[in-house]
């Protein structure tokens, strides 16, 4: 590299990791605010809370790196330019690509550091993030049996036992169970004791009675049930809720693309649309560098025609995220969209690299 790419690069660089830090620093406070409820009400260490939000900052670094990168690129050609910087290198005949290879050089490492967190750590954090979660909520239902003390968890599930014997077994339940509107169970149980199943935590009841008042013909009804033993899950929000099943995010490469055989096709559709996202939004730092650089060093050179150009600039590229997440919703219905993810993360970066090699009719900016 010649000791003016030197100085660009180091520019580009430096920003880029200020302004990458400071929007993932932003977005995590934002996001982390969801699992204060854990330290406050759950007693979860604040050591806990900070390793198992940070499970989340590089699946922020993974979407926010490509327009991170345009807007460096951008910001800083354009003040560049304000600068006279940019007409000087022309004036010294440096052609587009030579005052923006350093950019490209910027870009190629956000694309490396894209293609390192879609494909290998964010599927990796992502798992063991929804491990702990799963893991902290099991292991949060010994604290909801507490001797003589009615516990609540999330408004509408009560629980509460008499005494607990030192083998764990409870004695004396009540469970008053709202979670499905217009049919509140109230279960009372002689003993029962905690479990862990596949979709969380519960609690096995022991000789008891199942309660629910039902509205049966206009009138009101109490709906009694004896039970040698039941079985009552408190993890969940709903009944309707399905058992933890891993996530996109969660899965491999490998494993988005092709499946088990058993996947509902459904889901096949909406791993193969997340696979393709994988493979191409990384590209995405490169070809919105390619934009930026298109609007930055061509068209007419105007002294106080930075604010237009950053305007352009950054009209452009809300236009091509928002295209980009309606494209990725409809090819996760529709697989025969799936190309359109690819045109969509390339064409940009085409056409700007066509318009920065001297697009025909298109002005190019002249030194003043």
């Amino acid at each position: 590299m010649t000791r003016l790419d030197t100085y660009l690069f180091r520019q580009l660089a430096i920003a880029l990791v200020a302004v990458a830090v400071g929007l993932v620093a932003l977005v995590w406070v934002t996001q982390s605010l969801r699992f204060i409820e854990l330290v406050l009400e759950r007693g979860l260490s604040l050591l806990v809370f900070l390793e198992l939000t940070g499970l989340l900052l590089p699946s922020f670094l993974a979407i926010i790196l490509p327009v991170t990168t345009f807007v460096v690129v951008l910001f800083t050609y354009v003040r560049l330019g304000a600068d006279r910087e940019i007409t000087v290198m022309r004036a010294a005949g440096l052609s587009p690509w030579q005052i923006g290879r350093p950019a490209l050089a910027v870009a190629g490492v956000a694309t490396f550091i894209g293609y390192v967190l879609s494909l290998w750590l964010v599927p990796l954090t992502q798992s063991a993030f929804r491990d702990w979660q799963f893991e902290i909520r099991s292991e949060m239902a010994g604290l909801l049996f507490q001797e003589g003390v009615f516990s609540t968890v999330g408004g509408d599930l009560t629980v509460y036992a008499r005494t607990r014997d030192r083998d764990g077994t409870l004695r004396g339940i009540l469970v008053h169970d709202a979670r499905e509107r217009g049919a509140p169970v109230t279960l009372l149980a002689e003993a029962g004791r905690l479990t862990i199943g596949p979709s969380g935590p519960g609690v096995t009841l022991i000789n008891g009675q199942r309660q629910q008042v039902e509205r049966i013909g206009g009138e009101w009804r109490l709906t009694v049930l004896s039970f040698a033993e039941n079985s009552v899950e408190l993890g969940r929000n709903s009944r309707a809720e399905q058992a933890r099943q891993r996530t996109a995010q969660e899965r491999g490469l490998q494993e988005l693309l092709n499946p088990p055989a058993d996947t509902p096709t459904r889901d096949a559709r909406r791993f193969a649309a997340e696979g393709h996202q994988r493979l191409t939004a990384p590209l995405q730092a490169m070809s919105l560098a390619l934009v930026a650089l298109g609007v930055a060093l061509t068209g007419p050179f105007r002294r106080h025609g930075g604010g237009l150009r950053l305007a352009t600039g950054a009209g452009i590229t809300v236009g091509i995220v928002a295209l980009g997440l309606v494209i990725a919703s409809a090819a996760g219905r529709q697989p025969g969209m799936l190309p359109l993810i690819w045109l969509h993360t390339l064409l940009p970066g085409a056409i700007a690299a066509w318009v920065l090699h001297g697009a025909p009719g298109w002005p190019r900016m002249r030194p003043g």
